[in-house]
């Protein structure tokens, strides 16, 4: 479960949250609701570790895995599949390692990525992305469209997908 207990946190002078705690539980689904400015985000960023707390605690699971979809997602040029693609972070991760074992002519590093990338099943990885896309109604024509020329309802079914 995650747990957070007396948790404070400041914006500069402002006081989002104070002494605040709460518990969420496996299998139960949470809404965040409040006014612009209140700390929705900004829990979601304690969450995402992209910020600490000013005071208090926070325990998440490590084996738990959380997910989110952006509030703005950037005009890119790059193709709807390949987008999709980059929210497998592991993935991209080990594509770069074996790039750059590659480049160094690194028999070893090479091997042992190659490893990892068969425990991920990598070598389906634009199969299974293509299949997702088309399970929310993309196209096959779509899948290489840039992110860019989808409209915002376009671009947020490309997010869900994302880890």
């Amino acid at each position: 479960m995650i747990v957070f207990s007396s948790l404070q946190i400041r914006r500069g002078v402002r006081v989002l949250l104070d002494n605040a705690t709460a518990t969420i539980n496996p299998g139960q689904k949470v809404g965040l609701v409040g006014k612009n400015g209140c700390g929705k985000s900004t829990l979601l960023s304690l969450l995402k570790n992209e910020i600490s707390a000013d005071g208090g605690s926070m325990t998440f699971p490590g084996n738990w895995q959380l997910a989110w979809v952006n509030q703005e997602t950037p005009a890119l040029p790059q193709p709807a599949i390949d987008y999709v693609i980059d929210g497998d972070r592991e993935y991209r991760q080990l594509e770069a390692a074996l790039q750059q074992a590659n480049e160094r002519n690194d028999g070893h590093a090479i091997a042992t990525v190659h490893g990892k990338l068969d425990a991920i099943d990598a070598w389906t990885i634009r199969s299974r992305a293509a299949s997702l896309l088309h399970g929310l109604g993309f196209s096959n024509e779509q899948l290489e469209r840039p992110v860019s020329d989808f409209s915002a309802a376009g671009v947020c079914a490309l997010t869900s997908p994302r880890r």
